[in-house]
């Protein structure tokens, strides 16, 4: 982004900073009890004027931004499947019993769902700090965003795709917030935005905001542009996996707007999709 930016006149240097999710590496993300553990600092620099713009996994960026502050451009999608890094011989649907590592409520919902058997463990830290404790520890098999493998060029060959498994709202794509009253940095940043990426997260970041949900509630969405056609798959699940309510919708592309809400509504709507969203409730206030 740094040399996209130059390349149409736009010079920059990067001042890095760390969250309160890169320094707190023993609890999980959900149990922190925060909105924007990975954005909060980065939006305090912005806001204090230290920075001009801040670049996000858009993930893990809140559906309500810091009031004075706008996305202004996202940047085109890399991957936004999961993948599973595993032990050689590791098949999941042949074994009973097996241990899986992951931080995200999501992805521990979707495996149980799938396989009720196994045991999940929680693991943080950077991407090379748990592809190190997945070598050092027993576990059978480790969750990652391909994308952030992809990126960093350390997707190992003992890698599967996980096909079946719904991603978090806009994940695979970067974000770069800035100012809303920074008119020339907005103005430059949406000259290296991505229509379709933009159009595709901004549909599964409105279900996630419609749910009310954050990084407490194992919710997934993805938006696939076809020719003139959105579709949509929405779920929310139980935090032990038992529970499920997914949906499916197809749009033409011009009601790209409104998918995500009406998504939503159809889960809440539902007595499955308000049990789940409850219970989620109950645990965050208890």
């Amino acid at each position: 982004m740094k040399e996209q930016l130059a390349s149409l006149g736009y010079p920059s240097r990067l001042i890095p900073l760390k969250t309160l999710g890169d320094i707190d590496l023993l609890r999980p993300i959900y149990a922190m009890g925060v909105q924007g553990v990975f954005t909060k600092e980065l939006d305090g620099a912005l806001l204090g004027n230290q920075a001009d713009l801040a670049v996000h996994s858009l993930k893990d960026v809140p559906t309500i931004l810091p009031e004075g502050l706008t996305i202004a451009a996202v940047l085109p999608r890399a991957s936004y499947h999961d993948v599973l890094i595993y032990k050689t011989g590791f098949e999941p649907s042949q074994v009973k019993e097996a241990i899986i590592a992951t931080s995200s409520i999501r992805r521990r919902s979707q495996w149980l769902h799938r396989f009720p058997t196994h045991s999940m463990v929680n693991v943080r830290g950077n991407v090379e700090t748990r592809l190190k404790k997945f070598k050092e520890e027993v576990w059978d098999g480790i969750i990652f965003a391909k994308a952030g493998l992809d990126r960093l060029g350390l997707l190992p060959e003992n890698a599967a795709v996980l096909n079946w498994m719904i991603p978090a709202p806009a994940q695979g794509a970067i974000a770069v917030v800035c100012r809303g009253n920074d008119h020339e940095v907005y103005n430059a940043c949406r000259k290296i935005s991505h229509e379709v990426s933009e159009a595709g997260v901004l549909i599964e970041r409105n279900f996630l905001y419609h749910l009310e949900g954050g990084c407490s509630v194992p919710i997934s969405a993805l938006a696939n542009f076809e020719n003139d056609d959105i579709h949509f798959t929405g779920a929310v699940h139980s935090l032990d996996g038992k529970l499920e309510m997914k949906v499916e919708l197809k749009a033409r592309k011009e009601q790209w707007k409104s998918i995500g809400e009406r998504a939503a509504r159809q889960i809440k709507d539902a007595e499955k999709g308000r049990t789940i969203l409850d219970d989620f409730r109950k645990l965050n206030r208890s």
